[in-house]
């Protein structure tokens, strides 16, 4: 179809280039590594098929129109949710007519055949040295079951988009599941299209800390680490954090509110994601309560399914979006796989959001969140996410040791004598650095608001577990100890017997 053919008539309106300037763009916080990506992308001789996924809310969208809307030939295409085809295709001709004809009002065609004939028609006049970037955004619901979206998409890929050099196809989705199966694990007709993947998880300690501080709160590191602990380095939670009120408050009414945007995020956020949300959502439930994770043939017994393909596809689901993390205890054969929830929203919705929609505990008060910090049970629970976030941080842990030239491999250790022998210990181990130069770091994690101090009773509690380890491993390695602690280490007589390595909290932003 002729372009000709689609013009309806003329806006009565000057007609705006669509290509920003840099001086408009917003400031992208962290990301570098995927900024890298999309620099080469733009700048390779060679079309490029790109698939960004991850979890809703981490800022897919905004990384996309940052890296590749700016001086560049941009056309964005956003899916409609339960959209008929016709109301995606209108949606289509307004941006596209707004890339290349601005002012002009386009007919809107009857297919997705006849929109990508007309991008096709478009991308074969701009000269070599323009970029054009196709951005496709939620594309799941673009693709719907009727649309013959994805079967025309293959087809101008291959026979048309892929020959154009200077043609940047982006396509993007939060509904993890769909995007694996569909596209980046797809043994159709999209099978090895794609010439690159970013999974795009949430900040990190340190991005976080920078996006909030460029917000305009100046938390410190032990707020910012109660606040992860909380809602992680989601871009969008962090975003509804109130100035004007303290940590406690906006958690109060996030989270314990009917309607603050926490309280029910969390069924959204699993429908949003997940083709199959019911079972996904009940193997995180069940990874919940395990502080330590369980060996896989537990979880399929746990949730009464079988240990199959399809079980695996929804664990690899589940791990691809960051909601859990399959690890290999210290000592364990590989069959022996264990899960667990790595999550902050998630851990911190199911231990106290979770009993409150259930109706389970009634919050009173808007002190009710500062006085809950105040509890024996928030500090256990405090401590165990701690671990998580350590484990997530790893790397800075390892820097932190000075160990980072050398090869370490992270895991978690535990030994629990059989039930009828009362009299044997048993040991469990936070964090183990295997590392390659002959030696093994066993790291404790603390989270206390004060300087952890060693005493008498935890150096006796520690020596022992590092008895029990040397015992049971049969290890030939040199054993050092490392304290983690969120609020730094009181030195002392014990401190100075036993522990070899101090990571503070500043050293994991």
């Amino acid at each position: 179809m002729a372009i000709n053919r689609l013009l309806f008539k003329i806006l009565p309106h000057m007609i705006v280039s669509n290509v920003a300037t840099r001086e408009s763009i917003m400031q992208l916080i962290g990301r570098k590594r995927e900024i890298e990506i999309f620099k080469k992308i733009l700048s390779s001789n060679q079309a490029e098929f790109i698939a960004v996924y991850g979890r809703r809310r981490v800022g897919k969208t905004f990384l996309v129109q940052q890296c590749t809307s700016h001086e560049n030939l941009y056309l964005e295409c956003t899916g409609i949710k339960d959209g008929k085809l016709e109301e995606q295709l209108h949606n289509f001709i307004k941006k596209f007519s707004h890339t290349f004809y601005p002012g002009l009002v386009l007919q809107t065609p009857k297919s997705w055949r006849e929109a990508f004939e007309l991008i096709t028609l478009e991308a074969k006049k701009i000269p070599k040295t323009q970029k054009l970037v196709l951005f496709f955004d939620e594309l799941p619901w673009l693709a719907s079951r009727k649309s013959s979206f994805m079967q025309t998409l293959d087809y101008y890929w291959n026979t048309e988009w892929s020959h154009l050099p200077n043609v940047k196809l982006i396509v993007c989705g939060s509904a993890a599941s769909w995007m694996l199966n569909n596209l980046i694990n797809a043994k159709g007709g999209l099978y090895n299209r794609i010439t690159r993947s970013i999974l795009l998880e949430p900040f990190t300690l340190s991005e976080t800390k920078e996006f909030l501080d460029q917000k305009g709160h100046k938390f410190s590191h032990k707020q910012t680490l109660d606040v992860y602990m909380v809602m992680g380095g989601v871009p969008y939670y962090l975003n509804h954090i109130v100035r004007s009120k303290s940590i406690a408050q906006n958690i109060n009414e996030l989270c314990f509110r009917k309607d603050g945007l926490l309280y029910s995020e969390f069924p959204r956020l699993f429908k949003s994601l997940f083709e199959d949300s019911a079972l996904n959502l009940q193997i995180v439930k069940e990874l919940a309560k395990h502080r330590y994770g369980i060996p896989f043939t537990k979880l399929a017994e746990k949730t009464g399914k079988k240990v199959g393909g399809r079980f695996k596809e929804r664990l690899g689901e589940l791990e691809a979006t960051g909601f859990i993390q399959k690890f290999l205890p210290y000592g364990k054969k590989k069959r022996d796989h264990f899960y667990k929830v790595t999550d902050e929203y998630t851990l911190f919705y199911f231990k106290w959001i979770d009993e409150v929609v259930e109706g389970k505990n009634i919050p009173k008060g808007e002190d009710y969140w500062a006085r809950v910090t105040q509890s024996p049970s928030w500090y256990a629970w405090a401590g165990y996410a701690f671990e998580t976030i350590c484990y997530k941080h790893v790397d800075c842990i390892i820097k932190g040791l000075g160990l980072s030239g050398i090869g370490c491999s992270a895991s978690h250790w535990k030994y629990q004598p059989p039930f009828f022998n009362l009299k044997e210990n048993g040991a469990e181990v936070d964090l183990l650095l295997d590392r390659e130069d002959g030696a093994i770091t066993l790291c404790e994690m603390k989270y206390t608001s004060n300087p952890f101090v060693i005493d008498k009773a935890t150096a006796l509690n520690l020596m022992k577990k590092i008895e029990v380890f040397k015992e049971q491993t049969k290890s030939y390695k040199q054993i050092f100890l490392s304290i983690v602690s969120a609020a730094g280490l009181k030195e002392n007589v014990w401190s100075q017997e036993l522990v070899h390595g101090i990571v503070s909290l500043e050293d994991l932003f």
